[in-house]
């Protein structure tokens, strides 16, 4: 579920996997690799993109539909 949030995210922002990997300080085969469910990303880069996309770990990992509980 991980990898679909992430793409699902990425591509709402029209960004490609390198431009993405460029603002979180990851290669394009690192965002791939995540995305395919290849590697699964440490805690301070999951952080990092919940940050980056304004979104909770919970929606990230598919605990939840609601991207942000805390946006209104």
């Amino acid at each position: 579920m991980f990898g679909a949030r992430l793409k699902e995210l990425r591509l709402e922002k029209d960004m490609t996997q390198a431009e993405l990997g460029n603002i979180l300080n990851l290669s394009q085969r690192s965002i791939s690799q995540y995305e395919i469910g290849i590697r699964f990303p440490d805690e301070a880069t999951i952080n990092a993109i919940a940050t980056f996309f304004d979104v909770t770990t919970d929606f990230l990992f598919g605990r939840t539909k609601i991207k942000n509980i805390y946006k209104f």
